[in-house]
């Protein structure tokens, strides 16, 4: 897979060797435009799919299980209305699952916090704001974020959080390097259920369920009707094919808490 060093070392020597090429032949500016563009879409698209690994690694699956186990992730909660009944349906599917929660929904709701982990699921951080120009913000800002919602989870549950979901799945060097301050584990996924978008609840769990296998890790949001209506029949289909949901931390064989 590629990453970010790989591709800045060959898109460097190539352009060295154009500019000495240009010494000898007439090479038109138009060629130098060409080869920034593509190594912008490049870092683009690094920076958007997550399980490319493109500046850091994640965790997004665990092909080489023996066992016939999924695992389930939510992102953005705790909700008031809908994380209480993500849980009533993992309880009566006897399915465990792990919640990427935003800080500043924890503050608002630290009860349920504490019912998902008395549920026997894993919570994460999930950044305190989940700013839309997440992406953005220097490292230092991006530290702080991390900062603020482990600090809370553990005032609020005393679990101290080791797993991290970046907010949309976003990755740059910033990122990297805030992670590697805070000592988090990213956490991806390989079954993006686009569960936001205003795709039918049919599409969705047809995006989910097709070509599912043991070692997948699905992203859900505990955020909305839609997504409830999903899990649902989620829930259903691996019963009929004899699937089970584990915690994410199980299912790639790490540790949640410190």
């Amino acid at each position: 897979m590629l990453n970010f060093k790989t591709v800045n070392v060959f898109f460097t020597l190539l352009v060295a060797i154009l500019i000495v090429a240009s010494f000898f032949v007439d090479l038109s500016y138009v060629v130098f435009i060409t080869i920034g563009s593509i190594w912008l879409l490049v870092t683009m698209c690094g920076s958007g799919f997550i399980r490319w690994n493109y500046f850091f690694k994640s965790l997004y699956s665990n092909p080489n299980t023996q066992e016939p186990i999924i695992s389930i992730t939510f992102d953005d909660g705790p909700h008031p209305e809908f994380t209480p009944r993500v849980l009533d349906l993992l309880k009566q599917h006897n399915a465990k699952a792990t919640f990427f929660c935003i800080g500043n929904n924890i503050k608002a709701n630290p009860k349920l916090l504490n019912q998902i982990i008395n549920e026997g699921h894993t919570v994460g951080n999930h950044t305190y704001h989940h700013a839309n120009n997440f992406g953005f913000l220097a490292t230092n800002k991006v530290v702080g974020e991390l900062n603020k919602t482990t600090t809370l989870i553990k005032e609020v549950s005393g679990k101290t959080v080791k797993m991290y979901r970046p907010a949309f799945g976003v990755t740059n060097p910033r990122i990297k390097r805030a992670i590697a301050t805070t000592k988090l584990v990213s956490i991806g996924w390989n079954k993006r259920s686009l569960d936001t978008l205003p795709f039918s609840k049919e599409y969705t769990l047809k995006r989910i369920t097709r070509n599912l296998k043991p070692g997948d890790v699905i992203l859900l949001h505990d955020t909305s009707e839609k997504s409830i209506a999903v899990l649902e029949h989620l829930l259903l289909f691996l019963q009929k094919h004899k699937l089970k949901s584990v915690t994410v931390d199980q299912l790639l064989n790490i540790q949640p808490y410190e």
